[in-house]
């Protein structure tokens, strides 16, 4: 059973492992044969990282033993491999301070949550997802009131008057996924081509020509609150939108590095520099693995990021077991204490 901790409060584990996508996830597992617990933190509501959150049912052709696997059936298995350790995972939460302090680290969140660990692993992959904002004046005093960067549940604005911001995938999905239960839905975008699948495109300039989808081409320059507590948006040309319940711009999202930034690792083009050793960085006890890292030779595979994975926890062991001595063991003849998965269970 998947170990989700609420936020806030003390922990105390050998491993923090910052991003549970699938890096961080096989870190856990490896880990784990060398009797290190961890415990996960990600920005994310879900586990998976980039893989459950950009391309749940995209097939992922690269990973060894099989010829294809969706982003979510990877998750999930990874999830299952590291299911004997129990790592703890820590959700919807930011990195937001290390601490080091002799032989420990302590490990601090944006929730008030706080970790003390041995070793820490950033496996975050390119850095934290955030969405890319609405850049009209007015647009920054309405977020998450009337400005919405994702969609919880579209049941929540059952019978409201929908504004849908942009030309790729997410924007054609939610104009059709709202129909039938917005009032009315409006798309805007700032030019005739879309970005999205040829078949969304055709599906919602389908729509457009019935008359169920308002369409307008431009950009949002103004938006204000009305008295009524609707909304009214201006476009570059000065066209109007008015009585708008809700707007969702669908801008795609932008990759930062966050607060990672200022913890003094050596970086290079906004990555952590690593030793290709043991993929520690240049503070004693932080590790990068995944596509957070770069090194000569650098290729950006999950595979790759396994094999980091692999090598960082030899070092670990060393922090977090110092008493002992590390010997490498094969899964087929060792650990068969621990109930790991069979092949007829994957």
């Amino acid at each position: 059973m998947t170990n989700i901790i609420k936020s806030g409060g003390s922990h105390e584990t050998d491993v923090v492992i910052i991003g549970a996508g699938p890096c961080g996830l096989f870190q856990v597992f490896e880990l784990g044969l060398l009797d290190m617990k961890a415990h996960l933190i990600d920005n994310l509501d879900k586990i998976g990282g980039q893989c459950a959150e950009l391309y749940p049912d995209k097939n992922l052709y690269d990973i060894p033993s099989r010829p294809a696997i969706t982003g979510q059936e990877l998750t999930d298995d990874l999830i299952k491999q590291a299911e004997p350790f129990n790592p703890s995972y820590h959700l919807n939460q930011l990195t937001s301070k290390i601490s080091l302090n002799n032989n420990d680290i302590l490990v601090e969140t944006d929730k008030g949550t706080s970790i003390k660990c041995k070793s820490l692993v950033i496996a975050a992959g390119a850095g934290s997802f955030v969405p890319r904002k609405l850049p009209a004046e007015g647009s920054q005093e309405l977020e998450n009131k009337h400005i919405f960067y994702s969609v919880k549940k579209r049941s929540d604005f059952q019978d409201k008057n929908i504004l849908i911001i942009g030309g790729g995938d997410s924007a054609l999905d939610y104009v059709m996924g709202f129909q039938g239960i917005a009032k009315k839905v409006s798309l805007v975008h700032r030019r005739k081509e879309f970005k999205g699948v040829q078949d969304s495109v055709n599906k919602v300039m389908s729509l457009v020509d019935k008359g169920d989808v308002n369409f307008n081409m431009g950009s949002l320059k103004k938006v204000e609150k009305n008295d009524n507590g609707k909304v009214t948006v201006t476009l570059d040309d000065e066209t109007t939108i008015s009585d708008i319940d809700a707007i969702f711009p669908f801008f795609g999202l932008k990759i930062e590095l966050g607060p990672i930034a200022d913890w003094g690792l050596n970086l290079e083009k906004n990555l952590i520099s690593v030793n290709t050793e043991n993929f520690e960085t240049s503070v004693p006890r932080v590790f990068a693995v995944g596509d957070i890292c770069i090194y000569p030779g650098k290729l950006k595979l999950i595979l790759s990021g396994f094999h980091e994975a692999a090598l960082a926890a030899k070092k670990m062991f060393e922090y977090c077991h110092s008493d002992k001595k590390y010997v490498f063991r094969y899964t087929t003849v060792s650990y068969t204490h621990l109930t790991l998965p069979t092949n007829r269970e994957v």
